[in-house]
């Protein structure tokens, strides 16, 4: 693949958690989060990205957002359990974006706010449509996504670079 050629970015918060008493880290999905992550996970399918990476936070709340989004994919794409995206500063997501391999061309990241969100907007130097006011009208609500694209490779990553393409969130 040419590292001129366009590729996207999904940046998907988790799923509405729930707050027993365990640490933040542990967290599992609450009963509307389970709904919301397969809803969203639909809502990817919709979107017609062929998924080649998905890089997930190690956190209860986030492995389980995945686990029920991915079912509802035709294809799982190779997963990467990260632990380096929990509690991750936009900086922090860029630089481990730029690990990326240049034949992965669409990411999936799952993960957490408020770096999913500022992340968004840091590289979102162009928009689409009305998604960026939906964005900041919705903020970045659990199961809530941003579609971007970009061009060239992931080492390239960097703000300003990309499209703010889609945003969907799941409605209360």
């Amino acid at each position: 693949m040419s590292v001129a050629e366009a590729r996207r970015i999904v940046l998907f918060r988790h799923a509405k958690a729930d707050w027993p008493p365990v640490n933040d880290h542990e967290r599992p999905l609450a009963e509307r989060g389970r709904l919301d992550a397969a809803a969203a996970g639909r809502k990817l399918v919709d979107t017609g990205i062929p998924f080649d990476l998905a890089l997930c936070s190690t956190a209860t709340r986030t492995r389980e957002t995945w686990k029920l989004a991915v079912h509802e994919f035709p294809h799982r794409p190779k997963t990467v359990y990260e632990e380096r995206v929990y509690e991750a500063s936009p900086g922090e997501l860029i630089a481990l974006l730029n690990e990326t391999p240049d034949d992965a061309r669409n990411v999936l990241l799952i993960g957490h706010n408020p770096g999913v969100h500022g992340l968004a907007d840091i590289l979102s130097g162009t928009v689409e449509g009305d998604a960026a006011e939906r964005m900041t009208r919705r903020g970045f609500p659990a199961a809530a996504y941003a579609v971007l694209s970009f061009e060239g490779s992931w080492k390239s990553l960097e703000p300003g670079v990309g499209t703010l393409l889609d945003y969907w969130a799941p409605t209360d």
